[in-house]
């Protein structure tokens, strides 16, 4: 009788341990950590260009990744760098790979130049990891990301209406001071 009722105090144990795994308090300070760190494995990515957008979401353990890319590899490469930070349990990978088009690519270089190539807006195209990322899919533009005015923006947004080939233009760019 004793060792049926420490077996079954095992057993009862045993079946508890992932629901006490699964309930655990998620400090701020680790969701900081690994915020922060999904940020830098993102924008260090080797294959990471202007023509990508990528974005992320930490819940608990969790990390959901978002955006839009024009190489397959950058997709996988995203998850697997994600996936191998401590802490991290779950990757749910919704990263859009957008169509293979030389249509697209060639309106992508246009909007590039027009972009970044216009004289106060240069200043964006000093750094290695561009602000303002430019999503080309089907003819349809979508600038994401950062600038430092609203009249940056506007002129972005302006820029790229005028390139031939756009059928739509949707102007994300976020202000910050």
């Amino acid at each position: 009788m004793r060792l049926n009722s420490r077996f079954l105090l095992a057993v009862v144990a045993i079946a508890f341990l992932p629901v006490f795994g699964q309930d655990r308090e998620v400090s701020p300070k680790a969701v900081e950590r690994i915020q922060k760190e999904v940020r830098h494995e993102l924008v260090m990515l080797p294959y990471l260009d202007v023509f990508d957008n990528l974005a992320y979401k930490v819940d608990g353990y969790n990390v959901a990744l978002f955006g839009q890319v024009t190489d397959p590899t950058v997709k996988s490469d995203a998850e697997k760098a994600v996936k191998k930070i401590e802490g991290v349990e779950k990757v749910d990978n919704q990263i859009e790979v957008l169509p293979v088009s030389p249509m697209d690519d060639g309106l992508r270089r246009r909007l590039f130049r027009a972009i970044y190539g216009y004289a106060p807006m240069q200043k964006y195209a000093l750094p290695t990891i561009k602000p303002i990322r430019i999503i080309v899919k089907n003819g349809h533009v979508t600038l994401e990301g950062v600038v430092d005015s609203e009249s940056d923006k506007n002129i972005a947004g302006l820029r790229a209406n005028g390139v031939s080939g756009a059928f739509s233009v949707t102007n994300n760019l976020a202000v910050v001071k």
